[in-house]
């Protein structure tokens, strides 16, 4: 017999749950994929009770399929994507419109007035962002501003709003809740005085009566009070941490200039920088990096937003290749191609809501394998970029990057990588690193691990990837001419 712990974790694209021993190996994963909803170009959205029903349905089948006493699962922890936005009745707990993600631009619009007004120094003063549609206040304000009667529920004081994470803790315990690393990418959260901004609120046309109540990310969110998990009713939600910074916390990211990229729909780049927000100069996000036995710890992030989705695109959508294994990949040339995959945008540190994606460099003599590594080279670019902008903010340079994520299983990206940001490239060795961070934070609420140093003996690499002084045909100066390129289109 030992101690268990249930790891929920919702993404841009599927839910999967993770049980963990007390030791932190994995003894069950699941996932299901979800169904993206495109109204108009640029707009993604989801369906916040498939996302919910989803996810109930995961644990009730790895709690069928693991053979363990359910009274030793002492804990359950929530990751989620970020900044997606659900708004609900708090009547009938019902949403009012799809989840809009944080993929969508569809705030575009609200964006570009609130730039036109001379907001961008107050609000990134105050939250350490920037007014993109990336974030939750302007997909709140949306929704407010086109789906009937939702102003009016929020005037009567009967709407909630919620990222993800809050979505599922209400859903579960009744508690409208979220962690400081979720409230901190809304907009509205004041990174400094650590609360809710009544200004920002005013900024938005927001009534405070809207948000949840923020809490540490190792804090009891409540105890599970669903029927469909008899088998958990009451066991307690007591760690919760945005995808991102949960990955941060699995990589054990602990000390400054610490710095891990997780590979996903994006990739995603965290660098710790202590106890102190580090203002960027150079398009970089400050933000929370996770506030753990009432510390706080910071973070430079930067967001590529389109990363293995990039691979996905050239399988399904070009069907350049048929599958996104090694061999696909093994030429390590491009022969003069690269791919800019600005499917969505350039997030930092561009930050180009309107850029789109672009092949440069064909001839005839191209192949589908010089795309392919035409694509490894945009994205290890991409990366690059923001590897630079973090060295340029904080005056340090970055030897070792931690690597996690579905494309940190490709070879020739990993070692592109460590080619081109000249570092030395470590795949941890899990894939799951999302999750194991919150298994750690649930470990320390639920008192198997005393303190964060004894986690960072639990830090394990699979791979490392030395850089070799790799020439590619595409320089740095091309690559730059080539975001040009496709920022100006």
């Amino acid at each position: 017999m030992g101690q268990y712990i249930l790891c929920l974790d919702q993404g841009t694209t599927s839910t999967r749950v993770i049980v963990f021993d007390e030791r932190g190996n994995i003894i069950y994963k699941d996932n299901k994929e979800f169904k993206q909803i495109y109204p108009k170009n640029g707009y993604v959205e989801h369906d916040p009770m498939t996302i919910y029903n989803d996810s109930v349905n995961l644990i009730v089948k790895a709690l069928k399929s693991i053979n363990v006493d359910y009274s030793d699962i002492i804990g359950m922890g929530i990751t989620n994507q970020r900044e997606t936005t659900v708004l609900w009745d708090k009547r009938t707990g019902k949403p009012i419109y799809n989840a809009i993600v944080w993929q969508s631009s569809q705030s575009l619009s609200i964006c570009e007035a609130l730039k036109a007004k001379g907001l961008e120094f107050k609000i990134e003063a105050k939250t350490g962002l920037i007014i993109n549609p990336y974030f939750s206040a302007t997909k709140i304000r949306w929704i407010l501003d086109n789906i009937p009667g939702a102003y009016e529920l929020m005037l009567d004081g009967n709407l909630a709003f919620g990222t993800i994470d809050s979505w599922l803790i209400y859903k579960l315990t009744g508690k409208h809740e979220t962690d400081i690393t979720n409230a901190s990418r809304t907009l509205l959260y004041n990174i400094h005085d650590l609360k809710w901004d009544d200004e920002l609120l005013d900024i938005f046309g927001l009534d405070k009566s809207i948000l949840p109540e923020v809490l540490d990310c190792d804090a009891d969110f409540g105890k599970v009070k669903e029927r469909r998990i008899a088998s958990l009713i009451d066991i307690n939600i007591c760690g919760v941490a945005g995808d991102q910074e949960a990955s941060l916390i699995g990589h054990t990211c602990f000390s400054e200039s610490e710095l891990k990229i997780t590979y996903g729909t994006g990739s995603f780049m965290l660098l710790n920088t202590g106890s102190t927000p580090k203002e960027s100069k150079h398009g970089l996000l400050t933000t929370i990096a996770y506030k753990i036995k009432n510390q706080v710890s910071y973070a430079l992030e930067g967001s590529v937003f389109v990363a293995g989705a990039a691979f996905k695109f050239i399988r399904d959508n070009l069907e350049l290749v048929k599958n996104l294994d090694d061999d696909n990949f093994k030429e390590m040339k491009s022969n003069g191609v690269i791919f800019v995959p600005a499917l969505t945008g350039l997030g930092a540190p561009y930050w180009n809501s309107e850029a789109r994606g672009a092949i440069l460099g064909l001839t005839r003599a191209t192949t589908k394998a010089d795309i392919a590594f035409g694509t490894v080279l945009g994205v290890a670019y991409l990366n690059y970029d923001v590897l630079k902008a973090m060295e340029e903010d904080t005056k340090v340079k970055i030897y070792s990057i931690s690597v996690d994520g579905g494309a940190s299983l490709n070879h020739a990206l990993m070692q592109a990588e460590a080619d081109i940001c000249n570092a030395k490239v470590m795949a941890i060795s899990t894939s799951e690193a999302t999750s194991l961070g919150v298994f750690y934070l649930v470990g320390l609420n639920r008192g198997l691990f005393k303190s964060l140093e004894e986690i960072k003996k639990n830090y394990k690499t699979s791979q490392a990837y030395d850089p070799n002084g790799n020439n590619y045909e595409i320089s740095y100066e091309k690559w730059k001419r080539a975001i040009k390129a496709v920022g100006e289109f």
